[in-house]
């Protein structure tokens, strides 16, 4: 049996104090750049989305933007109803035109942005959205 001496009773206790913190950051990372991840991909389909609605002729702007919100609303993106979107129907693409989404979403992160705000006050994670915008362009019909 191993025998503990006196100066190594609490060592055990210090390590998991140092330790406990370290595994709870590194897991709320990798929790919120999924989330932000997910976010970004729905951004990017639901660009794509718009996209598809408007190279079709007959179609509105409006019809656009509804696509693309819809999709960003079916995704669960919270500020889906108010993320601007910016329809541009006739940029060159070689002998022909194309149309262009881009969709600019802010996304906040939940709980890295107050641990970076404890760890520095000045930290620009914890001030304000991080702005994420998504760009799809697809050749116009006819």
């Amino acid at each position: 049996m191993m025998k503990r001496f006196r100066n190594q009773r609490g060592a055990a206790l210090i390590e998991t104090a140092i330790t406990i913190p370290l595994v709870l950051l590194v897991s709320v990372s990798i929790f919120e750049f999924g989330r932000a991840y997910q976010t970004w991909q729905v951004l990017t389909n639901a660009a794509r989305e718009g996209a598809r609605v408007a190279v079709i002729a007959g179609t509105t702007d409006a019809q656009v933007t509804g696509a693309v919100r819809n999709y960003m609303t079916s995704g669960r993106l919270t500020n889906a109803a108010t993320a601007p979107i910016v329809v541009d129907r006739n940029v060159a693409l070689g002998p022909t035109t194309a149309s262009r989404i881009t969709v600019n979403y802010p996304f906040n992160f939940m709980v890295l942005s107050p641990v970076a705000r404890l760890v520095q006050r000045t930290s620009n994670l914890g001030q304000g959205a991080l702005t994420m915008t998504a760009v799809a362009i697809m050749r116009n019909e006819g």
